[in-house]
């Protein structure tokens, strides 16, 4: 007598209807739309007015970003603690925002993944434009 189970088939676990609806409004591919939950429970929740306000937010992080990019590269005194502990302080913040805006581009909404895009292009052509114009103004 055979004690092998391997041609038996595994029973169905019994349907959750909450853990199915949770499941439903996951995305795992890029999407378009204003139904989109980002950063906190309930955020956006749907509403236009939110969904933009939620993609000017994403902006200004992501524009952010780039601006505290280059504080590191600007001298705060020479080497002393309190200007290496004001830099290591901006760089926990910038990579603060960083893990912020990339939980943002996780919802896998083209429209914010566009604005993070567009964020961060404006953001690199500010801070540059601004140091070539201060190069420009001293050329030392």
């Amino acid at each position: 007598m055979s004690h092998d189970h391997m041609d038996m088939p595994m029973p169905m676990p019994k349907a959750n209807t909450t853990a199915m609806h949770n499941m439903a409004t996951m995305h795992m591919t890029f999407f378009w739309g204003k139904d989109v939950v980002m950063l906190f429970n309930d955020w956006p929740n749907g509403k236009l007015g939110m969904y933009i306000l939620a993609l000017a937010f994403v902006f200004v992080l992501a524009v952010a970003v780039e601006f505290f990019s280059v504080f590191t590269t600007i001298k705060t005194g020479a080497y002393t603690i309190s200007g290496c502990l004001t830099q290591a302080f901006v760089y926990g913040f910038r990579m603060g925002l960083a893990y912020l805006v990339m939980l943002s581009v996780m919802s896998y909404n083209l429209g914010v993944f566009i604005v993070v895009v567009v964020g961060h292009a404006a953001g690199f052509f500010l801070v540059k434009y601004r140091l070539s114009l201060k190069t420009k103004d001293d050329p030392v």
